[in-house]
């Protein structure tokens, strides 16, 4: 293993992160694979690209599960860089929203050639090795603006459930 690190300080000389070579190589291969999977084919006459993820994705639902299999390694291997749980779910949401809507014919892959969950999964990673606390405290308000949201969908549901029940009730 090299000791060959880069240390970044804030302002007032306080240490914000520490990269080794090692962890400079992790980042280089993973901004690669981002780069392939999202944005590694142009479209001609646009300054528009697409990846090998929205191809794959062309076929139906087994393009799809490959191409959230290929986006889980760069969340793998965020989860062995020792990036905090609230970081990988918050990578992991990035990953199932783009499988999830993925699986929509045609309209699933324009999405999933826009959204370019890989980069932004990469780009989180970045985030969080140059600043942690930054990027945990921003991740954790996301997981709590999740968790509001999907309150606010549950109680929805919940009332207008009871409101379609009383509704069938009240017909007989």
């Amino acid at each position: 293993m090299s000791r060959d690190r880069i240390i970044s300080l804030d302002d007032e000389g306080r240490v914000e992160s520490v990269e080794t070579a090692d962890m400079r190589a992790v980042r280089e291969r993973l901004r690669w694979l981002a780069w392939l999977l999202d944005s590694s084919i142009p479209i001609p006459g646009t300054s528009l690209t697409v990846g090998l993820d929205a191809i794959i994705g062309l076929v139906p639902f087994i393009g799809d599960l490959v191409g959230v299999l290929l986006s889980s390694f760069i969340l793998s291997e965020a989860a062995r860089l020792g990036a905090p749980k609230i970081v990988l779910w918050r990578m992991a949401w990035n990953v199932g929203i783009e499988g999830v809507v993925g699986i929509v014919p045609i309209a699933g892959d324009a999405f999933d050639a826009a959204f370019k969950a890989n980069q932004r999964n990469v780009r989180l990673l970045e985030r969080w090795m140059d600043e942690p606390g930054r990027t945990v405290r921003s991740s954790r308000l996301f997981g709590l603006a999740l968790a509001l949201g999907l309150a606010a969908l549950l109680l929805a549901l919940g009332g207008i459930g009871y409101l379609l029940g009383r509704w069938i009730l009240s017909l007989f």
